[in-house]
């Protein structure tokens, strides 16, 4: 598939083709601008695509517009909006629901189970712009849940939150996995996407490489990608002459910490 903005603008995704197996975890890096947040919303069907086509268990992506789920970012969300995270966690509901059918009990029982599934019981008749940044990520977490998506989506759930909810969200993929929820996550984190995730997408406006993280994981994908800053990954040390230059606050590179082992 390729994507854009806007007439005559460039593409901001271009021949993008990759096959994601029933079930799987997989993990969306790539610098600042290479497209990981642009290829999610066109996998909701929030961008229309230049062309090519989005298929979800061989049928057109309208034909399952409630069966998958997206978190967004959450610098993308107005948290002054008046609303309270059982009315988020509720919304998930409307692709079951509708758009002008009331909640019925069963709509408010599956809410309630999310919430506290999230450990959000102590806050459910909050507003969601008096939560932390962790909460608040919870919350919409929580709201996807409330969907019971057979796809989730989630752009950069790790960014900005404490320690306690990056625990939750990890333990909550592993919960996906045996239900054989399909979950695309994007992250910065190379060791996280290398130990917890099957498959990685390596984005930079186009497909760098798909696979498992021991096949995309090379010197040549990371400079590919990158530009080269320095990364460290196994052993594999690539260097970015930018920052040699000094123009480190331009190298949106990626994180890269502790290896987090996947849980099978």
């Amino acid at each position: 598939m390729s994507v854009g903005y806007g007439p005559g603008s460039p593409p901001a995704l271009e021949d993008i083709t990759f096959r994601v197996p029933h079930g799987s975890r997989v993990a969306v890096v790539g610098p600042n601008g290479s497209g990981k947040s642009t290829m999610f919303k066109a996998l909701i069907g929030l961008l229309p695509l230049r062309r090519g086509r989005i298929l979800i268990h061989g049928l057109p992506l309208g034909s399952h517009h409630d069966c998958v789920a997206y978190v967004p970012q959450r610098e993308e969300v107005d948290w002054r909006f008046p609303v309270t995270v059982t009315d988020v966690v509720l919304m998930g509901r409307y692709g079951r629901a509708g758009w002008l059918r009331r909640f019925s009990a069963e709509d408010r029982q599956v809410a309630g189970e999310c919430i506290s599934r999230l450990g959000l019981e102590s806050v459910a008749d909050r507003p969601i712009g008096e939560l932390s940044g962790g909460q608040q990520q919870r919350v919409f977490l929580a709201r996807a849940l409330a969907q019971k998506p057979h796809v989730l989506l989630m752009d950069e759930p790790f960014t900005g939150v404490d320690i306690g909810t990056q625990e939750v969200i990890l333990q909550l993929l592993d919960e996906l996995a045996t239900k054989e929820v399909t979950v695309l996550v994007s992250t910065h984190d190379l060791s996280l996407a290398a130990g917890r995730f099957e498959l990685v997408v390596i984005l930079n406006r186009h497909l760098v490489a798909y696979g498992t993280p021991k096949q995309v994981f090379t010197p040549e994908n990371l400079a590919g990608a990158f530009g080269g800053q320095a990364l460290f990954l196994n052993g594999t040390v690539v260097v970015d002459r930018c920052c040699d230059r000094g123009g480190n606050a331009g190298c949106a590179g990626p994180v890269v910490g502790p290896q987090r082992n996947l849980k099978r």
